[in-house]
């Protein structure tokens, strides 16, 4: 999963983080409302880590103005030290999915984000539609004007997640990280994927979808 944290206590903010990614997560920190949603529209996340108190705006405000303006549907989980019910009867109605009282265990963090990202999946689109190429999330396939490509996976993980992006363009080590995590440094490895989806995407056909967008990265593109 791709992770944002939202805290403003750097000690329990660093120590989730590395919880998380030992766990195999990319996460983010940020400790203000402002930065929160200046990520929010820069990245695609899988669920927000929210604290309810920060420097700059309350956390219930924040969590209404994230689920407003995010372009997909983003899962919020709320961290509080408050217990009170109409607190938490809040937080619902500005659309948290779910809370942690403070103190937690990290686990049950991660527990309950693993849970919020699968709810979230199972409500996306069960395909992508992009001009001529469809994804089809259920039976694993991409075609263009109806012909199946013959991709490999990762190529297929590069092709979703460019197409979760659009029309957005992703930077090399954005792609990276998403497709990847950590578990890779080298970009030549997603050169060599980038020219064998070009090979069926865009070779056999009028105009090419896959661009390269210099000083930036990559991006799909619908038509001429």
């Amino acid at each position: 999963m791709q992770i944002l944290i939202v805290e403003d206590d750097a000690v329990l903010a660093a120590q989730l983080e590395r919880f998380l990614t030992d766990a195999g997560h990319i996460i983010d920190v940020v400790s203000t409302g402002r930065d929160a949603l200046r990520q929010v529209a820069d990245a695609e996340y899988d669920v927000v880590i929210l604290d309810l108190t920060l420097p700059d705006t309350d956390g219930i405000e924040l969590c209404g103005r994230i689920k407003q303006t995010a372009e997909s549907v983003l899962p919020i989980l709320m961290l509080t030290a408050r217990t009170a019910l109409s607190d938490k009867l809040a937080g619902f109605a500005a659309g948290t999915d779910d809370y942690v009282t403070k103190p937690y265990q990290p686990d049950e963090v991660l527990v309950r984000c693993l849970s919020l990202a699968r709810r979230r999946d199972l409500h996306q689109a069960k395909q992508l539609v992009i001009g001529e190429m469809t994804i089809d999330l259920v039976t694993n396939t991409v075609s263009r004007q109806q012909q199946v490509l013959h991709l490999s996976a990762t190529d297929k993980a590069i092709l979703i997640t460019l197409a979760k992006a659009h029309p957005m363009p992703l930077g090399r080590r954005q792609l990276i990280e998403r497709v990847w995590g950590n578990d890779i440094h080298n970009s030549d490895v997603l050169k060599s994927h980038i020219y064998t989806i070009r090979q069926q995407l865009d070779k056999p056909f009028d105009f090419p979808m896959l661009k390269t967008i210099h000083g930036v990265g990559f991006g799909l593109q619908a038509s001429l």
